[in-house]
């Protein structure tokens, strides 16, 4: 067997509705445990703004953030991260130190688009 050592069906994959969208806002989250953003993601139509809390402060300036192609999973519930509630989960990949490096669409993409 090559690859994942679990599978899972294509209809398990299905159930995670992982969206693009584009940072409208980040502010500092001085309150958390661990150094992160406060970020609102615009998904477009029907989803909206939602907000998240992210680790994203080694690879990210707050400044550089606004305007940023990311994409997340929008249908998870929404998880209270200390004083700041979670709406959705911001995707990355950890980089050689374990630092979140952004999973982004290298084209510009319609808001709101499913990833297949």
């Amino acid at each position: 067997m090559s690859g994942a050592t679990n599978h899972i069906s294509f209809d398990d994959f299905l159930k995670v509705d992982i969206r693009v969208g584009r940072i409208a806002r980040a502010e500092p989250y001085p309150e958390a445990k661990r150094p992160a953003y406060k970020v609102w993601v615009d998904f477009g139509g029907d989803i909206g703004v939602l907000k998240s809390s992210a680790q994203i402060t080694v690879h990210y300036a707050i400044d550089d953030l606004p305007g940023m192609l990311v994409a997340g999973v929008v249908n998870f519930p929404p998880k209270q991260i200390g004083k700041f509630m979670s709406e959705f989960l911001l995707l990355g990949f950890p980089d050689e130190n374990g630092a979140v490096v952004l999973m982004q669409p290298n084209k510009d993409v319609p808001l709101g688009g499913r990833l297949f």
